[in-house]
């Protein structure tokens, strides 16, 4: 019996910038409405899952730019014509739905033509895959290789968490008592390792040969490899300050750290950070949510100055300073004290601040002591080509990998997230033998006080920051020039301009041509 076709709009009614949502009903007699996203391409139409894999973003608050579809939320991106996943953090296609024109009006079913779902393994193929790293960016490895027709045998390795999860919740979120640390959401699902024939492994490797192409893991286990990943991110550095292993000193990178920090808060009051970082600050908009004391203590004269300048990086001081975050600023920690635990945090000027707890967010090395056989650079990362190679049949993505920045004439290292599965998703296709080059635009969010903050690009010591709208209201985008050219942008509040330079920025954009996309 061939579907029930239903009639939800005028195909004039499209818009051509975003998607259209309708709400369906199922065929079944008690199904629930079904959302569904209505894109126009050229004279015919599209219809997919009207929510981002990822988190649930809702697809129609986007942009549709280069023939890709948005996400607002954290810029997902899909091809209009089948629904394909072209950037993460979203690691599947979207669920795609049969529509058909007839007289002007737009009919869709509510079966599925297309689930989304990465392709079944195929047989036949010999090799052996080694991924290092079970965070995001080994998800997504996982994922990419699956998706790109790799049928072989695939090994993740790592200590990180049975299931790769989304550690960026525990700052943003768990901290706030919002998301407890067991519904941190799996990046691929419960089942997908089995499913997709993925050997786990949770003992992480403590050498790696990269001229024998073998691996060794402290079970003892050893693993040779026809072409490896590593993306083991980066290691909290640790304090070296005295007291630092006093009860209630911190540090966040893991569910662990998360359950041991709310553990400590438990009838608690006073909270110094040491370093204005983003992990920091999220950590302190989280907990004041707890109406914790909150005293943020770092050097530098302004957080974040040297990713988005002084005057930004002041509007995120007075956002805290707003809701009851006391800075010192231009300072460090020279000690922790307390008996039983701690008590207080002694600067270096000598000034002491009472404290109960202690969140240390300094910063992270690359994870890289075990590696062999390849030449490290001088901060301990590796060095890779646009298609993340590090050496023969060795690639790199993550925290861990010095790239090639597109569009600029420099390598860099990108702690974000999202740049470590885009760059995943790139060494899995190459590994697979299919020939990809990070060309992609990085990006990240940060979200302080119900706002999120969304940076796009990258650039180091901008010539100049031009800003419209207004920053201290948090409602702005701010373009980061270098060279003539907008290197990279900062924005509040402008979730569908963001998302048209997502794509965008893909060329070179002058400041008029950044200014014209985003208001168009």
């Amino acid at each position: 019996m061939p579907p029930t076709l239903h009639k939800v709009a005028r195909f004039a009614d499209l818009s051509a910038e975003r998607g259209t949502r309708v709400c369906v009903k199922g065929d079944d007699k008690d199904a629930k409405d079904i959302p569904i996203l209505l894109v126009r391409d050229g004279e015919s139409v599209r219809a997919y899952t009207a929510e981002c894999p990822h988190a649930g973003g809702p697809l129609d608050e986007g942009a549709i730019c280069n023939g890709r579809i948005v996400c607002p939320w954290h810029k997902g991106t899909f091809e209009v014509r089948d629904g394909s996943l072209v950037e993460p953090p979203p690691l599947k296609a979207l669920t795609r739905y049969e529509a058909t024109l007839k007289d002007g009006d737009v009919y869709v079913s509510t079966q599925t033509v297309d689930s989304g779902e990465v392709t079944q393994k195929q047989t036949g193929d010999s090799r052996t895959m080694l991924i290092v790293g079970a965070g995001a960016a080994g998800a997504a490895a996982c994922s990419a290789l699956r998706e790109a027709g790799f049928g072989g045998r695939m090994v993740l390795v790592g200590d990180d968490a049975r299931e790769p999860y989304d550690r960026t919740s525990l700052s943003k979120f768990t901290l706030a008592g919002d998301m407890p640390p067991d519904d941190v959401p799996s990046l691929l699902g419960d089942d997908f390792f089995a499913k997709h024939d993925i050997e786990r492994n949770e003992s992480p490797v403590v050498h790696l040969d990269a001229k024998m192409r073998h691996a060794e893991l402290a079970s003892g286990q050893e693993i040779d490899y026809d072409a490896a990943l590593i993306c083991t991110g980066g290691i909290p550095k640790p304090l070296t300050i005295p007291g630092a292993n006093l009860d209630h000193v911190h540090l966040l990178r893991t569910r662990d750290d998360a359950r041991a920090i709310l553990a400590s808060l438990e009838g608690r009051k006073r909270v110094v950070i040491v370093g204005a970082s983003f992990i920091g600050l999220e950590a302190a908009s989280c907990l004041r949510k707890q109406h914790m004391d909150v005293t943020i203590v770092a050097p530098g004269k302004v957080p974040f100055a040297k990713q988005f300048g002084e005057r930004i990086g002041e509007m995120f001081r007075k956002l805290h300073e707003k809701n009851g975050v006391t800075f010192h600023m231009n300072s460090r920690v020279s000690a922790f004290r307390g008996g039983n635990g701690l008590s207080e945090v002694i600067l270096d000027s000598g000034e002491k601040i009472a404290a109960d707890v202690v969140l240390a967010g300094t910063g992270v090395d690359p994870a890289t002591s075990f590696l062999s056989g390849v030449a490290l650079a001088d901060d301990g990362g590796i060095e890779v080509d646009s298609s993340m190679l590090a050496a023969p049949a060795l690639y790199a993505a993550g925290d861990v990998a010095r790239f090639p920045l597109p569009r600029a004439d420099q390598s860099v290292r990108i702690e974000h997230w999202r740049v470590a599965q885009q760059h995943a998703r790139v060494a899995a296709y190459n590994m697979a033998g299919s020939a990809r080059k990070y060309v992609g635009v990085p990006y990240f969010w940060t979200y302080h006080y119900e706002k999120t903050f969304d940076y796009l690009g990258h650039v180091s010591e901008p010539d100049n920051i031009e800003i419209d709208g207004d920053l201290d209201a948090q409602h702005f985008i701010a373009y980061l020039m270098k060279d003539g050219r907008v290197g990279a942008v900062v924005a509040c509040e402008h979730d569908t301009a963001v998302c048209r330079l997502a794509e965008a920025m893909r060329e070179p954009l002058t400041l008029d041509d950044a200014r014209r996309i985003a208001n168009a």
